[in-house]
């Protein structure tokens, strides 16, 4: 419990303003944080997460073999990579 209160706190204090967002309304993929590269998974697509201010939390994209999706960034223990909720 510890543990992910201390990187809820590290991630909000490195994650503000890290998305670009485009004229649709949507959010591109933009620069994501050395923290955030360090706590995700390997197996993931970080050249394609971005940050969603809907929820606070790191997605990228997963190219299936039937569809490419946006799933939210996890550690390496599956914990979605999010900010810290007030």
């Amino acid at each position: 419990m510890q543990r992910t209160f201390v990187i809820g706190i590290v991630t909000t204090a490195f994650l503000g303003g890290c998305s670009a967002v485009d004229g649709a309304g949507g959010t591109q993929p933009g620069p994501v944080p050395e923290q955030v590269i360090a706590l995700a998974a390997p197996y993931q697509d970080i050249s394609t997460a971005r940050f969603l201010p809907e929820d606070g939390c790191y997605w990228y994209l997963h190219a299936g073999p039937v569809e490419t999706t946006l799933l939210p960034l996890r550690t390496a223990d599956g914990r979605p990579i999010c900010t810290a909720s007030e």
